[in-house]
């Protein structure tokens, strides 16, 4: 009689979903992306249309790279969902509306164990198994990007997921009372003013009530990059633009800090290419408004991750977490 011997599978898929593009890598044990491609989630307005083409282009990715026999399970980040639950819940900025049980979807057509969890919550995960947050067990991270502004902490090692799995959504905290509306359907949240969107239109609304001249009316289209370039070049205006969002970032960090004590905060996404224009006011407003006992003791960090690969990596990490399950064993 012939013994066999269990073999380990030594790969996972990480799927990264975002507003304009969706993500997808095979990586191995060690947190290396052994294969990685995306396509555009924005060519897909109906969910199951999504679901089949997101299942059916990892499949060829798995077969390309190994093959399916060595994938032990699939990790997803999405916005506005719950690890609790495995469904994205009424996303503000996604083309897909209500509760989508992505989770379930994906492992009937993956015939895989498949684990879904909030955006902020797998960038934290990232950012503690491979990134700025190795080591510690206290920390925020904060991501800022054009759809919004997303945050996960982690408490004594382990992250706090809330009830439903939706806690930590600063983006959503109110910093203006009846303020912009937001896409999430509120007033005054923070992701109104400090996403990409919002620092845009903070823009718009100085350049309307500025009486003297500004780069930023000759610019072909308002972004991070061109506020920062003309920030660079001297332009009054475009500085006032990231001093004024990092005046309401920092206020709306130092509540949260208040609350939390976290060791350290680490910033992620599109928002910090803004550099000193941005970090700076951030800090003063911050240092200004947290509670004093915690005053200068909370470090601030840029990730150092790249921001194609964090995300895959975190939905990886979060892969090796469920128990494994295969419809083909």
């Amino acid at each position: 009689m012939t013994e066999t011997i269990d073999q380990i599978k030594t790969r996972v898929v990480g799927i990264d979903i975002r507003v304009d593009r969706t993500t997808f890598a095979v990586v191995d044990i060690r947190g290396e992306i052994v294969a990685q491609d995306y396509f555009l989630t924005t060519d897909y307005h109906d969910v199951n249309d999504f679901v089949a083409a997101l299942c059916e282009k990892v499949i060829a990715l798995m077969e390309e790279n190994g093959g399916y026999e060595t994938i032990r399970s699939v990790g997803v980040s999405a916005p506005s969902a719950s690890s609790v639950t495995g469904c994205i819940e009424n996303a503000a900025n996604l083309p897909w509306k209500g509760v989508i049980p992505l989770a379930a979807m994906l492992r009937d057509q993956l015939g895989l164990a498949v684990a879904v969890a909030n955006d902020a919550h797998i960038t934290a995960l990232s950012e503690k198994s491979y990134g700025s947050a190795h080591g510690m067990k206290d920390f925020v991270v904060v991501s800022i990007s054009h759809g919004g502004l997303g945050s996960c902490f982690f408490s004594n090692g382990q992250p706090h997921l809330g009830f439903n799995g939706f806690a930590g959504e600063l983006g959503h905290t109110c910093v203006e009372v009846d303020g912009r509306q937001c896409g999430c359907g509120n007033k005054g949240c923070l992701e109104a003013y400090c996403s990409e969107k919002g620092l845009i239109k903070t823009a718009e609304e100085l350049i309307a009530a500025s009486k003297e001249p500004t780069l930023l009316s000759e610019q072909q289209e308002l972004s991070i990059k061109t506020i920062a370039d003309c920030c660079y070049k001297g332009d009054k205006v475009a500085i006032e633009v990231f001093r004024k969002t990092g005046e309401i970032l920092g206020l709306g960090m130092a509540n949260y800090a208040s609350v939390l004590n976290p060791e350290a905060i680490i910033l992620t996404g599109d928002m910090t290419q803004a550099g000193k224009w941005l970090l700076k006011p951030m800090r003063a407003s911050f240092e200004e408004h947290v509670f004093h006992n915690i005053k200068n003791k909370t470090r601030i960090l840029v990730s150092i991750l790249k921001e194609g690969e964090r995300d895959v990596l975190g939905a990886s990490a979060l892969a090796w977490d469920v128990k494994e399950y295969s419809l083909f064993k």
